[in-house]
Order: structure tokens, then sequence, then C-alpha cells
């Protein structure tokens, strides 16, 4: 059966789409842009196969799909803004095999205009075609979250901007085929602007919560408990919670690379969250000293090495930063995490802990970077010499707390 679907990009963006789209009776055919990780388990994945999906390495299969789908990764460049490096060479890849009445819909991070101007300039310009009349032109920001079970793609409504309304009306009726709601945006830019509120919303309230969990551990105050209060305001109030930094595909956009203009709560944020990974291992020093041990030589493990729970997604995990600084301190580190069953640090391999109990009743410390559902908190809090615990995961008392 020919393909209907076209996903480009299989990484934490493309591959739910595909796997949603599979699940909906939509043919799906997937595209690799390079190297990508996702976030569905490998039992997810055979399924998906088993009901048809495939990927291809052939670019003349874009070419007979309806629907073309642009995931590719834009990770943070060096200038501080979005690569769109890949995103671009997809775009190119696709042109030179778009056909008349295609849809094409950009789904990766993209700052407001992206769409409307280097995208359309290199579909248009490597086809032939013009958007809005010979192909629709939309953006749809994506709104993953890995591992969430509650909120999939079929009940988590889907904005849609295209370059014209007919296009918005194309791209609402692919989409209609796989999730509950549509929400058409004005244009473009207001979906993109939609990505760029979405996630810099997320970012400046984790570094809110961040700088109160410091705030509040000089005070002596309980910040977990301040917070489980204050969730209890049916209104004006979103519970976050501290953490040891920010991880994820992600990232805060400040716009200064593609615009000239800042966000300034938005860049402040990314200050903030990338000082939590020194915090810990200043939070984890202080612990160590008081309790007669210096750093330098101390055995510390560190527990959950990704950045979400119960995922073997490594993107961005502030645990990589952490095992940096606390080597640097001299410390002797070793690692445990279900997910994964390697890890290097500077291009050296970090000794896996196989017998958690044993490890954490051997290490001077032991350092809860992110709470999987197999790790048993009340009985690590036992055996554990000293835990420190950054996610406020463990039962009250049982450890000390970001």
């Amino acid at each position: 059966m020919p393909a209907d679907l076209a996903v480009i990009g299989l990484g934490p963006c493309g591959l739910p789409l595909a796997q949603a789209a599979v699940a909906a009776g939509i043919p799906t055919i997937g595209y690799r842009t390079g190297p990508e990780t996702g976030s569905l388990s490998a039992a997810e994945q055979r399924r998906m196969l088993a009901q048809g999906f495939r990927t291809t390495a052939n670019p003349a299969e874009l070419g007979r799909v309806r629907t073309a789908v642009i995931c590719a990764p834009a990770p943070r460049g060096a200038d501080g803004g979005l690569d769109l490096g890949q995103v671009e060479a997809a775009a190119r890849t696709l042109a030179a095999r778009l056909r008349p009445h295609t849809t094409v819909i950009l789904e990766s991070p993209a700052p407001p205009g992206t769409t409307e101007g280097p995208l359309l300039r290199l579909l248009e310009s490597g086809s032939g075609l013009r958007a809005g009349r010979d192909f629709h032109l939309a953006y749809s920001p994506s709104r993953v979250d890995p591992g969430n079970r509650d909120f999939t793609p079929a009940n988590t409504p889907k904005v849609i901007g295209g370059l014209t309304p007919a296009c918005t009306e194309s791209a609402a009726a692919f989409y209609a085929r796989i999730t509950d709601k549509v929400v058409r945006a004005r244009g473009p830019r207001e979906a993109e602007a939609v990505h760029l509120l979405e996630t810099n919303f997320r970012h400046v309230n984790i570094a809110l919560v961040n700088e109160m969990a410091a705030l509040c551990h000089d005070l002596g105050i309980d910040l977990w408990d301040v917070i489980r209060c204050a969730e209890t305001k049916p209104f004006g109030f979103q519970a976050f919670r501290p953490g040891p930094g920010v991880g994820g595909h992600s990232v805060a956009q400040d716009l200064t690379a593609q615009t000239g203009r800042t966000l300034r709560m938005a860049e402040l944020a990314q200050q903030v969250n990338g000082r939590m990974p020194r915090y810990v291992v200043q939070r984890a020093a202080a612990l160590l000293n008081e309790h007669g041990k210096s750093a330098r030589g101390a055995r510390v493990l560190l527990l959950g090495v990704t950045y979400r729970p119960d995922l073997a997604d490594e993107q961005g995990s502030p645990a990589h930063e952490i095992a940096i600084r606390l080597m640097e301190l001299g410390a002797s580190v070793s690692y445990h995490d279900p997910h994964v069953p390697s890890w290097n640090v500077l291009d050296r391999p970090v000794p896996r802990a196989d017998s958690l109990y044993e490890a954490a009743a051997d290490a001077d410390l032991t350092i809860l970077l992110q709470q999987h559902r197999t790790y048993d908190l009340q009985g690590l809090s036992v055996k554990a010499q000293l835990l420190l615990d950054t996610r406020g995961a463990t039962p009250t008392g049982a450890a000390h707390r970001l």
C-alpha cells in the first residue's frame, strides 16, 4: 500500500506523530534526517512496524505522499539560537521531490517567520512550485510530552497556522484524522509564536522555583511544603518543582540570534536553570563537609542520568555536567540507571553500579537526579549513608532535599 504520510525526522517529535498516525490507520513512512533518538520503547516501535509503518532512506518516496511533516531536530546553536540546519536540509530533500497538491507542515521548533520565510523559499526554489497555489504550507507546534501516558497526540489539541486559509484547512483535515481537537491560528507566525510562548513558559517557571529552592534552603524553609500548600490555590497558580537542571529537546528561546530582539525573561531563565548543576554540586560538597568528609576522594553515586523519568533519553540531562564538576573536585563518580546500560563522561566510561542497594550503602553520598519508577526511595533512604534528593521524591525527612 502506498504511503499517505511522510514524517521527516524520527526523533522525539517525529516518532510520536508517526505512532499516532499509524494508530489512526494512516499509511505512514518515516525518513531519518540523521542520528536521532526518540522516546518510544522498542516494543512500541515493533508494534508500529507490525501495523505497517516503515522507514526509508529513499528520498524519492517523499514525492509519493499527500502529506509531508518536517520534524527534524532544531537544537541550540553556538550563537544561542535554534540551529535550523537539519530542518533546512530536510526541506531541500523534500523540495526536489515535491508534487503539486501536497500538504507540507513544519513541526520542528522554529522562530516566528521561519515557515513563510526560509522554509517557503527552499521549497519553492527546489520544486518550482508556488506555496499556497500549487501546494499547501503550514506550521504546527509539536506538543509531545515524552513518557506522559495521560496526554497523547489523540487527546492533545493541535494548533495549525497555514500560509493561506486553504493551507490551514488542508493541514486541519490531516490532523483531524489523528487528534480530537484542531485549533486554527491566524497564520504561521502566530502558530510559531505559540511554540515560543509554551516553551518559555515552562523554562521561566522552572527557573522561578529553582531560585526559590536556593532561597528557601538559605532561610531554612521547606520549599516542598511551600509548593504543597501553594498548589491548593484554585486560580492563578500552577505548581512547578525544582530540579538539578532542565534537559530535553525543547530549548528556551530569546530570539536574539534570529531577530535581534531579546526576551529578557527567557534569557534570565536560561541563566538560572543553567546554574543548577553547579548548585547541586555545591550542595553535595557542603553535605559531605558537614559529615566530616571531603569531596576529594569521596565516592559519589548518581541515580538516574536521563532527562525524564522512565525514559532512556539523555538529551540535555544535567547529570553530565554534574558528573564533570564532581570529578573536577576529585570525587570518584559512579552511576545507576535502569534505562542506561553504559554512560560516558568526557569520553570515559563511568562505572555502573550493578547492585543498587550495595552501591548506595558503599557510597559516601548518593544523589537522586531522576526518580525512575523502579527506585524504592524509602529503601534507598535507609541504605544510603547520605542521600541528596534533587527531585523532592523521597518521603519527608528521609533525605536531604534540594
